[in-house]
Order: C-alpha cells, then structure tokens, then sequence
C-alpha cells in the first residue's frame, strides 16, 4: 500500500519547499474606458494594431487554463502572440515570479496565495479604470456575496484577496477600489467524487472520506494546501476536532490534523494519494477507489467512459478555489497596452463560455452567457435538467439529454462553500507535517 501511495507522491513534493471618492471612480472609470475605445476601436479593430507591431506576450498558466485554443483564439481575435507555459503547480508559479520575474508577462494565480505575493510585492498593481468589464463582475467578487446571502471569507475568499488600498502600499482590501492584486478569471466549488455503484448507498457529509468502512478504497489529493482542508472538513464532520478558523490552521491544529490522517493512513484507509488529474481519473474509474478528492472535469471525464461518477454535494459544503491572472512585476511598459488588450479580450466571454463548458464558472457571466446557447446556460448555471446533450468545448458529449449538473444551480453551489483554498499563515510549517503524512 505504501508503494502505492509513494507512487502519487513523489513528483508533487520535489516542487512544493478607498478607493478614491466614488464619484471621482467613476468618473476617471469612464474617461479612460471611453478614451480607450475611441483609440482603440472595437475588437475587430485590434488584429490589424498588434499584427503590424507583431506582439508576444509571455503567459505562464495553470492546468486549469493551460488550453492551447485560448492562445489561438486571441491571436485570431487580437493578432497577439500568446506564448503558453504551464505551471505544474502555484508554488512553481511562485518561484518563477520570483526567480525570473522578467521571463514572464503575467500569469494564473491562485486566490489563496495572493497574501504572499503582495508581502512580497511580486506584481505590478492593475488599473481598474482598464479593464473594460470590471462593472460586470460576479458579485462574489465585488460584494463577496450572491443576492442577500453572504459567502464564507475562510480562506482566500475572492472578495479579500482582489483589491488594493493604493499601487504603492500592497495592502489588500475587502472594497472595490481603483487597483487590483489579480485579475478574477474562473472559479469553482470542488467536493468528493464517488462511484455510487459500488458505494450502494447515499454519501451525504465530508466524514465519508475517513469512514472505515471505505478502508483502502478512499484516496486524498497530495497537494498540502488543499488536502489539508478537505482531511480538516471530513475530520470537523466526524465530531472529532473544531477548529477555530479552518481556512487559517494554527500549529496545534495542523498538528492534530496530521495526527488523524497519519492514524487513518496507517490503518490503510487510503489506497493512493494522487498528484494530478489523470490519476484521479484512473484511480476512480478502476474501482480501486471509491471515494476521494477530485476536480469537477475528472468526474466528467470519468463519465465519458460510461462509468459511474457523482460529484457529491455534502452537508457541510463546497472547498471553494479561484484563479486569477497578475502581472508580473517585470513586465515592460511598453507591452502594458497589449496586456490590457488581451485581459478585456479574455473576459469579453469567449474564454469565459469556454471554461463554463468545463464546469467552472468565469468570473464575468453576462458575457459568458453571450456565447452560450440558452440550453447549455440553464444546464451548467442554472441547475437545470439538460434539453440537449451537453458538449464539451471540443464538441465532445459528457453529458446526455436530461441529466441535471451535480450540486445543482450556480447559487446552490457556489452559496454554499465553507472553505476556499488558501496559503496558511502556518504553510512552511504545514509543509514539513504533510511530508510527515506521505512519509508514514
């Protein structure tokens, strides 16, 4: 078992180690904006500009937005060269805009490390006054709230983690102000996958991951800021331990943590801990594991081959995450106006309907919708029953006529995270007890 387990192990850990006065806003908001257009003209006008002065814009990416068809479509749509790098994990986009900061124009960064970044002034503060949609922005990032009810701010919850007080100081705010860390670009409410026919019975709270009855058949994702957290929901379920603020462990409370998962692992309740998407994906739909950590396209791509696979929603509620694109602190002025460009571009709801066909949510919506037929919009945001087979963005089936996105409605969703990934105060700390983990 532990062979196993060191096998999903060992690639992950070698790379781990206000606002001016509203009227004010608005109104240098709209001058700008309204300059912009008259200079630029509409996206139609753009290839022409940036093909003549054959720009290339350096985007180091994550798995979730790494998708080649993104970089052709800007160059189709902007005449914008936009070379891809992926990023295995945030901590590797952390040393690289760190490390060689001027290789790199702007990159994908994950809401709950953007703490760091700024303590570090890592990137070059954004412009609200430049980004064309920053008015259509989903009110989880500008209310930190969806209608009257408000979201968990445990963890890097977007509506703390996007706005700064000025370019200068690189204090974060919980208020719309004219300065952001990062750019909102997709998010998403992760929970448990299982395959319910082997289970045979209903799975309804986090403590399921831990439960014995599962001994050998569950598996825990080997990336120490968000395993930690999906082992702390199953461990506050079971009535074993209360943590005081779960998105921001202490010492004690890591420690008592990797207690339990130590215990649990020594008792051979996990058969794997897994690194990336494809393992997720062949250590469920063997059968080998039955319950674990997952990623919503994982479920998908489970179901595709015509095996069982529910994401399931839990009493407790969703492990929240978002991604966002910064800039990198190096990146040339001369290349700012392009880089602009392409963020309107990408959140102009090509890019946002592309991802929404992947089950995460663009931090735009309106424009999303846009480029949605009405079907597939009321299947993936509004919990509705599927008129349609549902098509991936290659046109790919993943879901048949009739079938009714798990967890339901955006709001149903959404509303109920409790948790959003983060980076601990403790994350140094953590690191060295989860290695304790692996290596039980």
């Amino acid at each position: 078992m532990k062979d196993t387990i060191d096998k999903y192990s060992q690639n992950d850990q070698k790379l781990l180690h206000q606002k001016h006065n509203k009227v004010e806003t608005v109104s240098r908001r709209q001058f700008i904006k309204t300059s912009c257009i008259a200079a630029c003209g509409t996206v139609i006008g753009f290839p022409f500009v940036h093909a003549q002065n054959k720009i290339e814009l350096r985007f180091l990416a994550n798995g979730v937005t790494f998708y080649k068809q993104i970089a052709e479509k800007a160059k189709q749509d902007l005449g914008i060269i936009v070379k891809l790098e992926r990023a295995a994990t945030s901590e590797e986009a952390m040393a690289r805009a760190i490390s060689r900061p001027n290789t790199i124009d702007f990159m994908d960064l994950d809401f709950g490390h953007i703490k760091s970044f700024m303590k570090m002034r890592m990137v070059k503060p954004l412009e609200t006054s430049r980004l064309k949609y920053f008015d259509q922005y989903s009110s989880v990032f500008t209310k930190g709230s969806l209608g009257n009810r408000k979201l968990s701010q445990k963890g890097g919850a977007p509506i703390v983690n996007t706005y700064l007080t000025s370019p200068k100081r690189f204090k974060l705010t919980d208020k719309p102000t004219d300065w952001m860390a990062v750019v909102p670009t997709v998010f998403n409410a992760d929970t448990l996958g299982i395959r319910p026919d082997l289970i045979k019975r209903p799975i309804r709270n986090w403590s399921e991951l831990l439960n014995p009855e599962f001994k050998g058949k569950a598996a825990i994702i080997n990336i120490p800021h968000i395993g930690i957290l999906d082992a702390a929901m199953a461990i506050e379920s079971m009535g074993k331990y209360s943590y005081k603020d779960i998105g921001n462990m202490t010492r004690k409370e890591i420690d008592k943590t990797i207690e339990i998962l130590i215990a649990a692992k020594k008792n051979g309740q996990f058969f794997a801990m897994w690194n990336d998407f494809t393992q997720s994906v062949d250590l469920i739909s063997s059968g080998k594991v039955v319950i674990q950590s997952m990623w919503s396209p994982a479920v998908t791509k489970v179901r595709q081959q015509g095996i069982p696979c529910i994401y399931q929603p839990l009493k407790e509620g969703f492990r929240g995450w978002c991604y966002g694109i910064a800039l990198s602190r190096a990146v040339p002025n001369k290349r700012l106006d392009a880089v602009y460009d392409f963020l309107n571009w990408y959140q102009s709801g090509w890019v946002g309907a592309f991802l929404n066909r992947q089950g995460y949510y663009s931090s735009v919506p309106s424009t999303a919708q846009k480029f949605m037929k009405p079907y597939e919009w009321d299947y993936w945001m509004n919990g509705k029953p599927a008129e349609n087979d549902i098509l991936s963005p290659d046109g790919i089936v993943i879901e048949k006529k009739g079938t009714v996105r798990d967890g339901g409605s955006f709001s149903n969703r959404i509303g109920n995270i409790a948790v959003w990934n983060t980076l601990m105060d403790e994350s140094r700390y953590l690191l060295g007890k989860w290695r304790e983990f692996v290596d039980a």
